[in-house]
């Protein structure tokens, strides 16, 4: 199989993070907090050394304020549930994935808030003026993706952070395609909420992600229960990262996250990033027909620009073939693994133009190779010769 859909989940993991799931499994599984005896704080700090390694990923002061969750829609739930109040204003745009789309839909359904939805350019790109000009006086915050799952574009996210900073809002960045192969640092780009996943460009297990919570920010509990400390309050307790992690974790998913955040940091973002960049351009070059293809831009950007201001994905349509019926092909033909469809981002392909079939995604990932995009283009070659 060739494995081309690591925007969903990277597939495979490295071998350490294999190890290091089962070696923690079979030594050291004891419920973290719950108790005084070795295992128990063996899992304790396996915990924390994580928190450390993802706050020192984001450049995050604190790693205390880093709270670990299921995933990042998880945390995003967590995040926009926990500041929004009756009568408040919340920006957001059409590149969104559904995980902050569906929860702010909600809100607004429900009278809660009211909502502004920003276009993006032709360049798929939400631009900062339009972040300003949405602005009222009961804006209270901006939810916004770092990288569209989409269109790969990378948004300018430091310039949000400084419109919300300076008008006394919180800006909310949704990092489950940026996470591990673009830069972030929270505390120079003014991000106030940082929702990530574990399992795409960390490389973890599925089941894990956090949410990273700035100083400014005082969040009501998302769940309430168990925190292994602290028993006696009938109240969950408002210290980070407790008061946002009730209930026993995902003690072997998150052993399985240190290591592919110890692979990220070692191999560096950028290196990772330039890898996915310079695969999808040895993908373009090989196609011998590339006029039967729609990348919406992309083609353009990666070829000419060396992919500069993307993320390792490609959305296309090709000519006499629907999305579901060319990743079938792939699949059941060329043992070739694709996405397609709307990608949980409705809104993103209407202003692609691509509703309601969507598109085919092929994404790349830290471990694909120079033989799996060459391969992926043959297929297609041989498709398109058809």
């Amino acid at each position: 199989m060739i494995y081309l859909d690591n925007a969903a989940t990277s597939y495979p993991k490295p071998e350490a993070v294999y190890r290091a799931i089962e070696e923690f499994a079979r030594a050291s599984g004891g419920n973290p907090g719950r108790a005084g005896h070795r295992l128990a704080l063996e899992a304790e700090a396996m915990i924390d050394d994580t928190r450390r390694l993802v706050a020192r990923l984001f450049g995050a002061p604190r790693p205390e304020r880093v709270a670990f969750c299921l995933n990042a829609t998880d945390a995003l739930n967590m995040a926009i549930k926990g500041v929004v109040r009756p009568g408040d204003h919340v920006i957001t745009s059409v590149l969104e994935h559904n995980s902050v789309s569906r929860p702010l839909n909600r809100l607004e359904h429900d009278g809660v808030i009211t909502l502004t939805r920003l276009p993006a350019s032709a360049d798929h790109v939400i631009e900062p003026d339009s972040v300003a000009a949405a602005w009222t006086a009961r804006t209270r915050l901006v939810a916004l993706t770092h990288a569209s799952n989409v269109t790969g574009t990378i948004q300018p996210a430091g310039e949000f952070g400084r419109i919300a900073r300076e008008r006394g809002g919180l800006l909310l960045i949704d990092a489950g395609q940026s996470a591990g192969v673009v830069p972030i640092d929270v505390e120079a780009e003014l991000v106030d909420l940082l929702a990530f996943t574990g399992h795409k460009g960390l490389l973890g297990p599925t089941g894990t992600g956090g949410l990273v919570v700035g100083e400014r920010v005082e969040l009501d509990a998302w769940r309430e229960g168990g925190t292994g400390g602290d028993s006696a309050d009938p109240l969950q307790p408002a210290a980070l990262p407790y008061h946002l992690e009730a209930g026993t974790p995902n003690v072997f998913g998150l052993a399985g996250l240190r290591e592919g955040l110890r692979i990220v940091l070692d191999r560096g973002v950028e290196s990772i990033a330039a890898h996915e960049r310079a695969l999808l351009t040895t993908f373009l070059r090989a196609l011998t027909r590339s006029e039967l293809f729609a990348f919406y831009g992309a083609d353009t950007v990666i070829l000419e620009h060396e992919g500069a201001g993307r993320v390792g994905l490609l959305s296309f349509t090709m000519r006499g073939y629907s999305p579901d019926e060319l990743a079938t092909l792939l699949d059941q033909h060329f043992a070739i693994a694709v996405r397609p469809g709307l990608d949980c981002a409705p809104y993103a392909h209407r202003h692609l133009g691509t509703f309601p079939e969507g598109t085919t995604r092929l994404s790349v990932g830290f471990l694909s190779t120079e033989d799996d995009v060459l391969g992926a283009a043959a297929a297609l070659n041989e498709l398109s010769e058809g």
